[in-house]
């Protein structure tokens, strides 16, 4: 993996309408070296349409999906997508794909959630078949099947219509389970983590050596890219720094997803925080939001997050400038982004 440190924007999640400032901070973010973007979807905004409305004002910063749904596309949509942007940007683009949890994939798409795993392994084949377009797609797995078997008997295989602007258009994987992680190592091109802290460095490097190990390609391990949100809060007071990240972390921890299906949960639980967790968790389920941001303690948000005055912060950088992360994912006004790359990139 790369280890020359790089510094990317994201724009996030769409509230009820688009983020305001968004595209005067991407702008921002490329006039000052920052080598990436990247949007978000969940159920609202889609992260296509708003990276190609932003990013036809930039033309140096490479542009992310964090990430694509699967279960909101099949494939072959996908690969239409991501060829179309990868010609639109000059070959900027980034495919950030995810399986969601099945509370999306479900309730939103409607679509079954179980074998998340086997099903990205196909979906990505299917994708790199269409992109390379070496030959019509004629794939028929347990989950994919092109062209379809059953209705009229009358599909073929199709090749795109269109050619690539490169045969290999960069995918990243949104993981947080170990085998998740490994199968980014495997089959993707980068990983991109959430919630990743560096006191679980040596759990997620030994994840990713499997997916190379697996993947049958020696070089793989010096191009792959680790793509971390950083969630960073400046300012004198240590507590009302953390306060602004303690309602994030009850959100994915205690109220994301279902109690028996909530990835996020298992990921603090795995950093030594179960006991913490379920407490948020049974927090929220009852409505108590305000209680459930309360009893984050400091050292949770300490382990995932950067708060407090700018020499702790770059004290603490430091560890994780020792990680497999390859590059920090920020959000901040535009104003902010020129504090937060001096003090990341110095």
């Amino acid at each position: 993996m790369s280890k020359t440190m790089q510094l990317g924007y994201t724009a996030g999640y769409w509230g009820s309408g688009p983020p305001s400032g968004a595209l005067e901070a991407i702008q921002e973010a490329e006039r000052l070296g920052f080598t990436s973007a990247w949007t978000a979807e969940a159920y609202g905004s889609d992260a296509l349409t708003p990276l190609a409305w932003w990013g036809s004002h930039t033309s140096t910063i490479r542009l992310g999906t964090s990430i694509v749904q699967m279960s909101a596309r099949t494939p072959a949509a996908t690969a239409m997508a991501a060829m179309t942007m990868d010609h639109l940007s000059d070959g900027r683009f980034i495919l950030g794909l995810g399986a969601s949890g099945p509370q999306v994939v479900e309730g939103w798409y409607g679509q079954e959630y179980p074998k998340p795993l086997a099903r990205t392994r196909e979906y990505v084949e299917i994708v790199r078949q269409i992109v390379r377009r070496e030959a019509p797609v004629d794939f028929h797995g347990a989950f994919y099947d092109m062209p379809n078997k059953g209705g009229t008997g009358l599909g073929k295989p199709l090749k795109s219509t269109i050619h690539p602007r490169r045969k290999e258009i960069p995918i990243f994987l949104g993981a947080e389970g170990p085998k998740n992680v490994a199968l980014s190592a495997e089959i993707c091109d980068g990983w991109l983590p959430l919630f990743f802290s560096p006191k679980d460095d040596a759990f997620y490097r030994r994840c990713l050596q499997e997916g190379f190990d697996k993947s049958g390609d020696p070089t793989k391990k010096d191009r792959f890219e680790v793509a971390a949100t950083l969630m960073m809060i400046p300012g004198d007071d240590v507590e009302k720094c953390a306060d602004m990240i303690r309602p994030f972390l009850a959100l994915y921890a205690g109220g994301m997803g279902a109690r028996e299906a909530n990835f996020h949960f298992e990921v603090f639980a795995r950093m030594g925080y179960e006991d913490v967790a379920l407490k948020v968790q049974d927090l929220y389920l009852a409505g108590k939001k305000q209680e459930a941001a309360a009893a984050i303690p400091l050292r949770m948000v300490e382990d995932v997050a950067l708060v407090g005055p700018p020499d702790k912060i770059r004290g603490e950088l430091e560890q994780w400038k020792e990680t497999c992360l390859t590059t920090f994912l920020v959000s901040a006004p535009k104003q902010m982004l020129g504090q937060y790359a001096e003090i990341i990139l110095g």
